[in-house]
């Protein structure tokens, strides 16, 4: 057997697998891999792993590393035949991961799996995960794209990621720096994120709403026309757009603007000391992670705005606040937890780089407050 020259797959072909279709789906995508090269990626598409050199500058380097997926809402993707943002939506949710250590996202690796692979849909989506990692900073450099005919439909697809990250070992945040008294910051979401889509789907599908349906009638159907009127009014990036087009908004990537806050907090003499990605389980399931065992965080609901689409969902899917908070991320996708005193600064670095910020809560003794987020003073 010769190994200079491909064999024939007809066999293979007759089962359901185009292999010829996998490698014209990698020469589309290949521009868009290249144009997130680091210098510290050695090598190029192809070889059987992604080699990338630790930067000259970490003297005690950390490796820190995340995988994750998008979940349900490939399903909205699909369903509005929409495959260019879900990419983002892939690197945010690990690149975001990662910064919550205070380290930098170096690498990234894809997994794609289709029902049939058509080289056109494989190179969109890739294309989106490689503005996602260009979002994030990190390089794309490497993936899998998988075809599987018989398990899953044609136009079914789905996605993998896996970050790698890397932090100086003196900077590495790992939930044990915080202080009582220490201010939460949170940094505004872009809407649901990659979070909750089952239950968005659903409610969807039980009070009769397309995709297609103009936003504001669809507040309109849930919350009263006077309601919707006042929420477009406040968010007029959403004015024109569908019930769709809102759903599959990208997840914010805060991996950049969070290494620039801490660099600013720096400057200013001082520092962050944690850090949550404020995903699946909400705000009681995640903000605790940024803290120590014997501390906990106070939260003032009034101090931020609820997205209109969680109140949407929320309300067609007759739950309350407490329960939007514990299943979304109640429009904070990021809280940073900082000294007291640099609670403004944190504030007004994150908006100069064009992220909304509030103070919204505090840190106090695990004992002197009850544990499940419900029962906190609100």
């Amino acid at each position: 057997m010769t190994a200079s020259r491909p064999a024939s797959r007809s066999a293979y072909a007759r089962s359901g697998v185009d292999v010829g279709a996998g490698e014209r789906a990698v020469e589309l995508l290949r521009a868009s891999v290249v144009a997130t090269r680091r210098p510290e990626v050695l090598g190029g598409l192809g070889g059987f792993g992604s080699a990338i050199a630790v930067p000259a500058r970490y003297r005690e380097p950390v490796i820190v590393s995340s995988t994750d997926g998008v979940g349900t809402k490939t399903a909205i993707a699909a369903a509005m035949g929409r495959l260019d943002t879900i990419g983002i939506d892939l690197v945010a949710m690990c690149a975001d991961d990662v910064v919550c250590t205070g380290a930098e996202p170096l690498a990234f690796l894809d997994y794609v799996a289709v029902g049939r692979l058509v080289p056109e849909r494989v190179a969109t989506l890739v294309a989106g995960i490689a503005e996602g990692c260009r979002l994030a900073g990190a390089a794309l450099t490497g993936g899998e794209t998988a075809e599987h005919p018989g398990l899953m439909a044609d136009d079914d697809f789905d996605l993998a990621g896996f970050c790698t990250g890397i932090v100086e070992r003196s900077r590495l945040l790992d939930g044990t720096a915080a202080r009582a008294g220490d201010a939460i910051v949170g940094l505004a979401s872009s809407g649901f994120h990659s979070n909750g889509y089952s239950l968005v789907r659903a409610v969807i599908a039980e009070h009769g709403l397309s995709l297609e349906l103009p936003y504001g009638d669809a507040l309109a159907r849930g919350l009263g026309d006077a309601a919707a009127a006042d929420m477009l009014a406040a968010e007029p990036e959403r004015d024109g757009a569908t019930l769709g087009d809102v759903l599959l908004t990208p997840t914010r990537i805060y991996a950049r603007d969070v290494l620039a806050i801490r660099d600013g907090l720096d400057a200013a003499g001082h520092e962050l000391r944690g850090a949550a990605h404020i995903t699946g389980g909400g705000l009681p399931g995640n903000v605790p992670r940024a803290l120590p065992e014997e501390l906990a965080g106070r939260l003032d609901p009034a101090a931020w705005p609820i997205p209109s689409e969680m109140r949407l969902v929320a309300t067609l899917a007759g739950i309350d606040d407490e329960e939007l908070r514990a299943t979304f991320n109640a429009g904070l996708g990021m809280i940073l937890v900082v000294p007291a005193g640099a609670a403004g600064v944190a504030v007004e670095l994150a908006r100069g780089r064009g992220v909304d910020a509030w103070v919204v809560g505090a840190v106090a003794p695990a004992a002197e407050l009850r544990v499940r987020y419900a029962e906190v003073a609100h």
